[in-house]
């Protein structure tokens, strides 16, 4: 590697600056949208969502960065957002442009001093990966191992706080004609945790938890954090080998192969939350791969979500609710939830989505989760949530309830694309039959003291 650290790469400074700059002109378009779309409103014209949410993301088209997990997010929530504009939000893509050889150097001198290229006896002069915060660079340690180096963008602070500024224009936006969804709970989770995300050093305690939670996990592999090389805006950590996602679909595996597949990523998830409070909340499919024997490997900690333990207790008193019709017991799992004073007709809508989410472990048996969470089926009960909801005056989610929601849809969605044929019932039953709300608190307890994280 050569040593012109000092080299100042102007052109693409400017370009990752400009980038901030843009948003005022985005936040321009959102509100002429807003007034317009009110103005349709007010006066009974038609509202043309589709045309609303093109220019929408006309608009947000130049910014392509962390919005895109928002919007990922967002696709996932009933009705958090017209369909039109998630729909419409889901054909950005994710590209930020990458930092060039030079720069990159420029960024690890700025996070690791003059000499950090004596850390690596090889580092990878074009990024292998990209994400919405950053890029990664495989390198290798004097002592042999195989590292990956997530170095984060310039700038993202100011453009996190950019783009939470237009989410709150598109929640503006969803509120001008529809109360179904008060969204301000749901905007200020997404915000919590996507600047908890900023932050490589807590992404770095966030996978020691997961090292620790899931050790007894062989067929669950979590990488190891270089802390000498890891500071707020670069995380050095261990390499993983294995397989993307899709092209183990495209493999054409065997039914075997996809259900064993199905399973690991079931126990990937819920180990952590019912023994230890604890969920991973982006269960998008860049950030897991496949090994040869099926195993998977995490990769990605910066959305993590930890809870107390009375509320992984009410997700099972909601279950039992379910299985057994018990309507005092589904109100008291909403309330510790933390839904405000729920009314019995309040209570039973969101037992339908309930019922839709909950469906593949309420039956034992041996099935496929697109018998009743099927993508068209899931489409017809949001739209039915979403009626109904207008119907009894509203509703407001709580925080913890966002990310939830998304793992359990995000990973319907994975066994949806695997075609997997399992016993959802006996693999839930396996993992909660000692369920022990004192047991998880003092679990959760002791792996968090362990890497230095306290509960919220």
């Amino acid at each position: 590697m050569s040593n012109d650290d000092d080299y100042t790469a102007p052109n693409e400074e400017n370009r990752f600056g400009g980038r901030v700059r843009r948003y005022a002109r985005v936040g321009a378009s959102a509100s002429k949208l807003a007034a317009r779309l009110a103005t349709g409103k007010v006066f009974g014209g038609d509202v043309d969502h589709a045309k609303y949410a093109a220019e929408l993301t006309s608009a947000l088209g130049g910014l392509k960065g962390p919005l895109m997990k928002v919007a990922q997010i967002l696709s996932t929530i009933p009705d958090a957002l017209p369909k039109e504009y998630t729909q419409a939000l889901a054909t950005l893509q994710a590209d930020a442009p990458s930092m060039g050889w030079l720069f990159v150097k420029r960024r690890m001198r700025s996070e690791l001093g003059a000499g950090w290229q004596s850390s690596f006896t090889d580092f990878s002069r074009e990024a292998v990966a990209a994400a919405s915060l950053g890029q990664v660079h495989k390198a290798t340690l004097p002592d042999g191992r195989a590292v990956a180096c997530k170095l984060q963008y310039p700038d993202m602070s100011a453009t996190v706080e950019a783009d939470l500024k237009q989410l709150r224009a598109a929640f503006a936006i969803y509120k001008r004609y529809d109360s179904a969804i008060d969204a301000q709970n749901i905007q200020e989770e997404l915000s919590a945790r996507l600047r908890e995300e900023l932050d490589y050093k807590r992404e770095a305690k966030h996978m020691r938890l997961y090292r620790h939670m899931l050790a007894d996990e062989n067929a669950v592999h979590v990488p190891e954090p270089v802390d000498e090389l890891t500071t707020s805006r670069l995380l050095t950590m261990t390499w993983q080998t294995g397989q993307k996602f899709q092209s183990f679909l495209d493999s054409d595996a065997d039914q075997d192969a996809r259900n064993q597949v199905a399973l690991n990523m079931f126990r990937a998830w819920y180990v952590p939350f019912y023994r230890y409070g604890v969920i991973h909340g982006d269960p998008h499919l860049g950030n897991y791969t496949l090994r040869e024997d099926r195993s998977v490997n995490l990769l990605d900690f910066g959305c993590i979500r930890i809870f107390k333990p009375d509320f992984v207790h009410a997700v099972l008193t909601l279950y039992e609710a379910l299985r057994d019709g018990d309507e005092d017991k589904a109100v008291s799992a909403y309330e510790s939830w933390g839904f405000e004073n729920p009314s019995r007709e309040l209570i039973d809508v969101l037992n339908i989505w309930a019922s839709f989410v909950y469906g593949p472990i309420l039956d034992d048996r041996k099935r496929k989760m697109g018998e009743t969470n099927s993508v068209a089926y899931g489409a017809e009960v949001a739209a039915k949530v979403h009626k109904e909801l207008k119907a009894v005056g509203g509703v407001k989610p709580p925080r913890e309830f966002v990310l939830v929601d998304r793992a359990a849809v995000g990973l319907g969605a994975v066994f949806l694309r695997l075609d997997a044929h399992v016993n959802w019932y006996q693999l839930f039953h396996d993992l909660v039959g000692d369920f022990d709300p004192a047991k998880l608190a003092a679990n959760q307890d002791a792996a968090l003291q362990s890497v230095g994280l306290e509960r919220p």
